[in-house]
């Protein structure tokens, strides 16, 4: 089912463009948490966010001043209602089975400047998972949330502090919590997978709806002089379109915060029913930080890698310019050169 946006908008004077996750807008809760009237609210809502149970015994122990959020976006089906406008782009648990992780970013945050940064991980990157073997990352999940993160911290090098996970219907929530997200396009766009349908160029207010189907694109197409044309670069182009995504929704959550502080109550209810999230997170604590991070502007990245064929499947490798990437984000090196 191919979903038409809202009317075009004209794109809002100084708006910082962004990037996203799926799991990131579970920031949109987390940074505007807080604000001041609301703390009471907010501190009832976080006492009833459902916490991911055994995923703390894995989770590194917290010796310096980088602390890293693994964000993770579940393809779990389960829930699937059959009267969203979505729901043949989406199908049931019979039509997808079991779940993987459809998004993973790594949120670095420097806990003595407060700056952030924002890490992609391609769900095709080939990797070993602890008693599976070499697999796709993605497939790491369907082990539980624990194993997921042992696959990160050992193929990746990265210490992962604190765990944040949300799925495909709670996503739309979130988004529809914020009152939507704004995109632009260049051109006529389409997945007629997901459902993603951009009539004509322009700006765009996305509901939760549409911004999944934006999200999810693998079949990401544009119409450019008469012809529908693929961007061939799937996962990689996804991953850099969901990173467009994240600030677009961060600083859409905090100018809704500024305007009416209660809405940061609203938000972080919609996020009950969205976000799992491990037992030793402390929302307010690191609210008080993200808030600051996302005004100054996250930066992203995309982990560098390359293309490779494993018994005929396309998957993904480690390349150049990933050890000093990865090593920033363990606290080990300086950040490299600002991405294009």
């Amino acid at each position: 089912m191919l979903t038409t946006p809202a009317a075009p908008v004209a794109p809002p004077p100084g708006r910082r463009s962004g990037r996203f996750a799926l799991t990131v807008v579970l920031t949109l809760a987390i940074a505007a948490a807080g604000a001041a009237g609301t703390l009471v609210a907010a501190e009832s809502a976080i006492d009833r966010l459902p916490r991911v149970e055994g995923v703390s015994d894995v989770l590194s122990p917290q010796t310096g001043t980088v602390e890293n959020f693994l964000l993770v976006g579940s393809d779990s089906r389960a829930g699937s209602d059959p009267n969203s406008p979505d729901f043949g782009g989406i199908g049931t648990e019979a039509d997808v089975q079991g779940s993987r992780s459809d998004t993973m970013m790594v949120l670095r945050r420097d806990r003595e400047t407060g700056q952030a940064s924002l890490l992609s991980i391609p769900r095709d990157l080939w990797v070993d998972i602890p008693g599976r073997g070499s697999q796709r990352i993605n497939a790491a999940y369907n082990d539980g949330p624990a194993v997921l993160v042992q696959t990160v911290q050992q193929n990746l090098g990265l210490p992962i502090h604190h765990y944040v996970e949300v799925d495909f219907f709670g996503f739309k929530d979130l988004v529809d919590a914020i009152g939507g997200v704004e995109l632009c396009f260049m051109w006529p766009t389409r997945d007629v997978k997901t459902g993603l349908f951009v009539e004509q160029g322009g700006c765009y207010l996305f509901d939760g709806v549409q911004a999944l189907a934006y999200a999810r694109s693998r079949s990401y197409e544009q119409l450019i002089e008469g012809e529908w044309r693929v961007d061939g670069t799937a996962d990689i182009g996804r991953t850099e379109r969901q990173r467009d995504f994240v600030n677009r929704a961060l600083n859409t959550a905090l100018d809704r915060v500024k305007a009416d502080p209660y809405v940061a109550g609203d938000l972080l209810e919609s996020a009950g029913s969205a976000v799992r999230i491990d037992d030793e997170l402390d929302v307010l604590a690191a609210a008080a930080s993200l808030r600051t991070a996302v005004g100054a502007g996250l930066t992203t990245w995309a982990l560098p890698v390359y293309g490779d064929t494993v018994d005929g499947n396309s998957v993904l490798r480690l390349a150049d310019g990933a050890d000093a990437l990865l090593a920033h984000f363990r606290g080990d090196g300086p950040p490299p050169p600002p991405p294009a």
